[in-house]
């Protein structure tokens, strides 16, 4: 496993970071492992030198936050573990039991190191942008976590480049923290991101964490062009079907595929090998069910693509609409 810098902090994190929202006792979620079943894919990460885990406040209720806290210990010291979180999206009812007001932050965080059963996080992130808060607000109130020592970083999840650019602004004229990391939705089907937020990540320093490296399973090879859902995942999650319905990705999909035979490799392991090639990418937030997934995660971060290959995989590409935001 290579290791590399957060962004320009000297934060050091695995090229592969493994995403935690699938596990979770109790999930309503019919493909959320349990903290038992889910025991041995962390255990076989962290074997395959990961170090770098994201979770939030909403996965399951919070359940993803609990197992996070009682799975990681078992396996790595609390100075080797780099731990992330996020705030903002709904996690109890009224009127401030979301969004990213002074309030809801600073009562989140606490419920978020309750769960986790830590001191602090690594990285503590925004789950979108709120349109309700000012940003000078949001922007202090995460300041005042890193001055506590609840939070050692902060970062950002998707959102136009000019709110991120605005962001950024504020913590500077005010002298408080500024965002680290850009979390966001970034693969070979959804490439938007290459037109302004990832430039400007590369020229403020900023590392790149994207979520749903694989689309959620469709560059694996989870749907068909015809419809056909093949896993449990495919079959309940509504939200794939918002993000990837456009009849050309699968013009992507079927390229990948063609890639992926010729090499005798999985195709999540050249979509995955793909995104560690771009400029700017730090580590993916990879999810995983079996251990499998895991596996082709670990085998992606050393498959080595040439020019051609990936210049195979992106011709298929056509534009989207803004996707990812809300």
């Amino acid at each position: 496993m290579e290791y590399v810098n957060l962004g320009r902090t000297g934060l050091r994190v695995s090229r592969v970071c493994l995403g935690m929202m699938s596990f979770g006792n109790d999930s309503d979620r019919a493909w959320v492992l349990d903290e038992d079943a889910a025991e041995p894919i962390v255990r076989a990460a962290v074997e395959g030198g990961v170090t770098f885990f994201d979770t939030a406040d909403v996965y399951s209720g919070g359940a993803s936050e609990v197992a996070t806290g009682h799975l990681l210990p078992k396996y790595l010291t609390r100075d080797e573990l780099v731990v992330a979180t996020k705030v903002r999206m709904p996690v109890s009812p009224g009127e401030n039991g979301g969004g990213l007001s002074r309030k809801h932050i600073l009562s989140g965080i606490d419920a978020s190191l309750s769960r986790l059963g830590m001191e602090y996080v690594d990285l503590y992130q925004t789950h979108r942008w709120d349109d309700r808060t000012p940003i000078e607000e949001t922007m202090e109130a995460l300041h005042d976590v890193v001055r506590a020592g609840k939070a050692r970083y902060i970062g950002a999840s998707s959102m136009h480049a000019w709110q991120f650019a605005k962001a950024q602004h504020v913590a500077d004229a005010n002298g408080w923290t500024r965002f680290v990391s850009m979390q966001n939705h970034y693969n070979l089907i959804y490439r938007e991101e290459e037109r302004e937020m990832i430039p400007q990540c590369i020229d403020q320093g900023v590392g790149v964490i994207p979520w749903s490296p694989l689309a959620r399973g469709v560059l694996a090879g989870n749907r068909t062009r015809g419809g056909d859902r093949l896993t449990t995942r495919s079959s309940t999650d509504d939200f794939t079907n918002y993000l990837y319905d456009q009849p050309t990705d699968f013009d992507v999909v079927e390229r990948v595929a063609e890639v992926a035979a010729a090499r005798d490799v999985p195709a999540a392991q050249v979509a995955l090998a793909w995104l560690l090639h771009k400029p700017g990418v730090t580590a993916p937030i990879v999810g995983a069910t079996k251990l499998g997934h895991l596996e082709d995660a670990l085998a992606a971060e050393s498959l080595a693509l040439s020019t051609d290959e990936i210049a195979r995989l992106e011709e298929p590409y056509v534009p989207h609409p803004v996707l990812g935001h809300f």
